[in-house]
């Protein structure tokens, strides 16, 4: 059974930088894409940024583009952190890791597909108070 597990949320003043973290775990596991998204109260999730198996394509959303950095702590993307800095209190959300199984196509399309994703952690909550 594979698991992803978010650590690093928590509080932080607007303005602020705060890490987020995902491991996976299981069996013999490494994931293709990792994504981040977040959910706002009584939202669908949104997606946030990505990293590919090559631990260098990124993608990012416009909203957070210049603010976060995702970064794979190792070659398989077993661990994939979110760098999170000048956060606004419009940042505040549950953020998720998610993880695909196979190669997704080469576009931005692709890693912004919830459905592509394959695996999800439980979320951590991050609050930027203003």
């Amino acid at each position: 059974q594979v698991q992803l597990v978010e650590s690093g949320g928590g509080l932080v003043q607007t303005g602020g930088s705060l890490r987020v973290s995902c491991a996976a775990s299981g069996r013999t596991f490494s994931p293709y894409t990792v994504g981040w998204w977040r959910q706002f109260p009584g939202k669908e999730r949104e997606f946030v940024s990505a990293i590919r198996s090559d631990g260098r394509t990124v993608h990012y959303s416009d909203s957070v583009r210049g603010r976060f950095t995702i970064s794979s702590a190792d070659t398989k993307n077993t661990v994939v952190n979110l760098q999170m800095t000048n956060l606004q209190p419009e940042d505040t959300a549950v953020y998720y890791c998610a993880a695909t199984l196979t190669t997704l196509p080469r576009t931005m399309a692709s890693v912004r597909e919830a459905s592509n994703y394959d695996y999800w952690g439980q979320g951590t909550q991050v609050t930027v108070s203003s």
